[in-house]
């Protein structure tokens, strides 16, 4: 098998057995403000900026909100997490510990409190960036960035006023906003987006959520731990959203409906109207249309890039019908000079995809050959149990004529999972039939999220199924799970099942 080092001639320089990266060799001039403009400081901007630092270029970074991170950081992965995991917590303390022989009276929520962990955990990290801007020298500047030509951005500042910055490239990461459900208005008060439902000043009765993709499952399951009757409303007919395998769609929607979810799939919402402090949605679905009444909707229908005023029009670029700018495998521009990454560019929109884009971005202008393998990108459901996957799904497969075997082992039978009493959820591997190669694993698990990285890893190596069943897993873990649904995979048979 050939090293990192084989693999990447032009980047890294071999010394004994030792591959060592090129870092900052080369120090940048131009007649110009900076070497690179990004223009966002999500995922994408930030760690693109950082790295073009590292790099010895001169990074001017544009921001528009008054904390860096972006959507993940301030109103999307960050804060949802922390209300997912302390959601947890209390719905244990609920319904659980009893059973564990933990034995608490008197639980109630301070709904107040737990919002403030999640403001606290946002606030640190926001802050930890700023503080990693100014330890790698990105210099950062205030406003709403628009491009007014190939090496000039524009930061549009609050009062109106303007800051020009010349610069030999720039790198568009601005990444997506809430997609709008037409006619129905978000008020961010009893009708909310992802943002304000993650900042709700009281625990709804009963809410409907507009979608079950992955955000319409994770804050459909906080405000059910927390007290409130969810319903979710979904157009296909599965729960997780596009790119989940339909065995582990079909599983998680059994166990989050034990949790107490309601679902009603291949069901579209017509129209809601508020009326009398309750709203009313008009859903259809084969058998015809009907009214639920909700003290809260959440439309979660997935989210959109973001380019309002970014002034690609004074440069030429042109997005696509869904509102993407279109990228080679640099992620150039039309505009040779001018990148784009996140999710303003094709594939899915997830932090830790960006994040990758913005480094090989980066290093590509440097001199570098970029590289990237979507099918070796993760995604990961939050819930609980976690749901997680990477690569192919069976009906993929099918679909593109690979012949295939399937490797399943249950939670159920794991002896980890056993102890902890989390038995709900399974691990299902998918290996080339003739060559055993791995295509596709998908889990659900309490740690599915930690574990898939596993499996990310061997599938970028290229693993056989085999190759994982024979390395050694430490006993009890729940990747032991994972190793026997490779060996099931491989050789068609389990140890523990």
């Amino acid at each position: 098998m050939l090293g990192a080092c084989s693999r990447f001639p032009r980047f890294f320089q071999i010394k004994g057995n030792v591959c060592k990266s090129l870092v900052a060799t080369q120090s940048y001039s131009t007649s110009g403000d900076a070497d690179l403009v990004v223009i966002g400081s999500g995922p994408g901007g930030y760690v693109a900026a950082i790295k073009a630092a590292q790099l010895g270029m001169k990074t001017v970074c544009v921001e528009k909100n008054a904390t860096l991170g972006g959507t993940c950081l301030n109103v999307g992965c960050i804060p949802s997490k922390s209300l997912l995991n302390n959601s947890h917590y209390f719905h244990m303390a609920q319904h659980d510990f009893a059973s564990r022989g933990i034995k608490v009276s008197d639980v109630s929520l301070d709904l107040e409190a737990l919002m403030k962990a999640k403001t606290t955990s946002v606030s640190q990290l926001t802050s930890g960036i700023a503080g990693l801007f100014k330890k790698n020298k990105v210099t950062r500047v205030d406003g709403h960035g628009r491009i007014n030509g190939p090496n000039e951005v524009v930061a549009i500042k609050s009062d109106g006023s303007e800051e020009k910055i010349t610069t030999k490239n720039i790198l568009i990461a601005t990444g997506s906003e809430v997609t709008p459900f037409p006619g129905i208005p978000i008020n961010e008060s009893n009708i909310v987006s992802s943002t304000g439902a993650l900042s709700l000043s009281k625990v709804p009765e009963s809410m409907i959520v507009i979608g079950a993709g992955v955000i319409g499952l994770e804050l459909g399951s906080v405000w059910s731990r927390l007290g409130a009757k969810v319903t979710c409303v979904e157009f296909l007919g599965h729960v997780g959203g596009m790119g989940i395998d339909m065995d582990i769609s079909k599983n998680t929607q059994k166990i989050l409906t034990k949790q107490g979810l309601k679902f009603m799939l291949n069901t579209k919402v017509t129209g809601a109207v508020e009326s009398g402090g309750s709203i009313q949605v008009t859903v259809e679905d084969s058998k015809g249309s009907q009214t639920l009444d909700c003290e809260t909707l959440l439309v979660c229908i997935g989210r959109r890039p973001y380019t309002e005023n970014l002034g690609l029009d004074s440069v030429n670029i042109e997005a696509d019908k869904r509102g993407r700018i279109p990228v080679n495998e640099r992620f150039q521009t039309s505009v040779p000079n001018i990148y784009a990454i996140g999710d303003v560019v094709d594939g899915p929109m997830l932090a830790h995809k960006a994040e990758d884009e913005g480094i090989i971005c980066v290093e590509g202008i440097n001199g570098s050959v970029p590289h990237i393998d979507y099918n070796c990108v993760p995604s990961v459901v939050y819930t609980h149990p976690e749901v997680a996957w990477v690569g192919k799904t069976e009906e993929q497969l099918k679909e593109e004529g690979v012949p295939y075997n399937v490797g399943k082992f249950p939670l159920l039978a794991n002896s980890r999972a056993k102890t902890n009493n989390d038995t709900d959820g399974m691990m299902k591997v998918l290996g080339h039939k003739e060559t055993d190669r791995l295509l596709g694993v998908h889990m659900i698990g309490s740690v599915a999220g930690e574990l898939i990285n596993e499996a990310a890893l061997a599938m970028e190596y290229g693993a056989s199924c085999e190759d994982i069943a024979r390395v050694c897993h430490a006993h009890p873990t729940v990747s032991e799970a994972f190793r026997e649904a490779n060996l099931m995979a491989y050789c068609g048979k389990p140890i523990n099942f």
